[in-house]
């Protein structure tokens, strides 16, 4: 099964689980994202990538310049390992790996959780790439993906039991980036983004490697 159909039949899913209102509450606040701020701040193809340097799940620092002296990097952020889709679009991208290996491209994850919530996602996903930490949002922010809740998202997530500045480590900060997908060329120009504002959708890992293959054709 494709992870656009594992990722359909969870949203199947999340409409029969989740009571309705909570389903008014995010629907809402992922309309208010497209049409607010961060649908425009949000980095595209074209754009320089910031620098990325963050610790790992080993508490190592990985510097991401360094794997652009390889090859091209693929960059997905992930809102936690709390969040099922980030779950099944993490295991899609290990699936993946050989192939963008294949294509000379390193792959990193970023999400703003802490080093021991990034390495138990790892650990429970059979992650073999660099997961890396962006507490504070540091490189999230740089990459113009950052939102914070409002009130009503908030009070539906802690209704959840999904305590987000817990998992985090930012105590009562609220933030979390777009779940957005990069390709960072070698001289650090952004060639593909996927930048879908709804958290329930993600990038096709076969569409990232098309950008690779179309990127190795062009040079």
């Amino acid at each position: 099964m494709s992870l656009k159909e594992q990722l359909a039949r969870r949203r199947a899913e999340w409409y029969q689980r989740v009571p309705a209102e909570g389903q008014a509450v995010i629907l809402r606040h992922i309309e208010a994202l497209r049409t607010g701020t961060v649908s425009r701040t949000m980095l595209k193809v074209g754009d320089r990538a910031p620098a990325i340097v963050l610790g790992n799940t080993k508490g190592e620092m990985v510097d991401v310049a360094d794997l652009l002296k390889k090859g091209p990097v693929v960059v997905a952020f992930y809102r936690g390992g709390w969040c099922p889709y980030c779950s099944l679009e993490l295991k899609a991208l290990q699936e993946m790996l050989p192939q963008f290996a294949g294509a000379g491209a390193s792959l990193v994850a970023i999400s703003p959780e802490t080093t021991d919530n990034a390495f138990a996602t790892a650990e429970n996903n059979g992650l073999t790439f660099e997961v890396l930490s962006d507490i504070g949002h540091t490189v999230g922010r740089a990459f113009g993906l950052v939102f914070e809740f409002s009130d009503e998202l908030r009070s539906t997530y802690q209704g959840f039991k999904i305590d987000i500045p817990g998992r985090n480590g930012t105590p009562g900060e609220w933030f979390l980036p777009v779940a957005a997908t990069y390709v960072v060329d070698i001289g650090g120009v952004i060639s593909y983004a996927y930048t879908e504002i709804d958290y329930r959708d993600r990038a096709d890992p076969e569409e990232i490697l098309a950008a690779l293959n179309r990127r190795d054709a062009s040079t």
